[in-house]
């Protein structure tokens, strides 16, 4: 089966993929990356040249087989979007790696860590080398962050007061707030929210789990921000 040729471009100068009469065939058609680039070296700063030659199995999309980390960072810092995404961190919390994996996904700004600085980097699944993360030592610190940069709290949470984030129409500028697993949000980042939403929900269960609700909040904001 011969698949869609995908041409080259300056934007996107990434091999075309296709399985037959490729004059240079450097992607293997696999989903654990793509082998060593097969002909002549490219001569483009973008590239990393250990990857050319070894291969490049990273989670990255196609677009970005064998660039540097700061080429990618540079390019993503071209068209991310102005939301960004804060997490609550007193509890080693799981679910902080698959925040950071969805912030990227997403095209999140940055994402602000709240309180300890260690965090299970596994879920990230190494999205955290092409994500901005910062950390804050307290509520306290990031609130005053966040108000000297004008953005709005947008506080995620299902706790008496809030709003269906169906129906709300978030800032293009601010910051989507959550909390750890199980406990939610504390009383201090509540209080200094200018809004509070919740996923609306339909089952028995009280709650969703967390980078669940946080992915399911970035896509509404990608879908009220980003024209398709």
């Amino acid at each position: 089966m011969r698949l869609r040729r995908f041409a080259r471009s300056s934007a996107a100068p990434y091999p075309e993929l296709v399985t037959d009469e490729l004059p240079n065939p450097s992607v293997e058609l696999s989903t654990n990356g793509v082998g060593p680039w097969r002909g002549e070296l490219p001569d483009d700063p973008r590239y990393d040249r250990d990857l050319l030659e070894r291969g490049d199995s990273r989670n990255v999309i196609d677009r970005y087989r064998y660039w540097t980390i700061e080429a990618i960072k540079h390019d993503l810092d071209e068209h991310r979007h102005p939301f960004h995404v804060a997490i609550e961190n007193w509890q080693h919390d799981m679910n902080i790696g698959s925040i950071v994996r969805s912030a990227n996904a997403f095209g999140s700004d940055t994402v602000h860590i709240i309180g300890r600085r260690r965090w299970n980097k596994r879920g990230a699944m190494v999205t955290d080398r092409y994500q901005h993360v910062v950390n804050h030592v307290d509520v306290a610190a990031f609130v005053t962050w966040t108000r000297e940069q004008g953005l709005p709290i947008v506080a995620v949470d299902n706790v008496p007061g809030s709003v269906a984030v169906e129906s709300y129409r978030l800032p293009e500028r601010c910051v989507l707030l959550f909390g750890q697993e199980g406990p939610g949000l504390s009383r201090e980042a509540l209080a200094a929210a200018d809004v509070i939403v919740e996923i609306t929900q339909f089952g028995s269960t009280r709650s969703i789990n967390a980078s669940a609700a946080a992915a399911v909040a970035m896509h509404v904001w990608v879908t009220q921000h980003v024209v398709f």
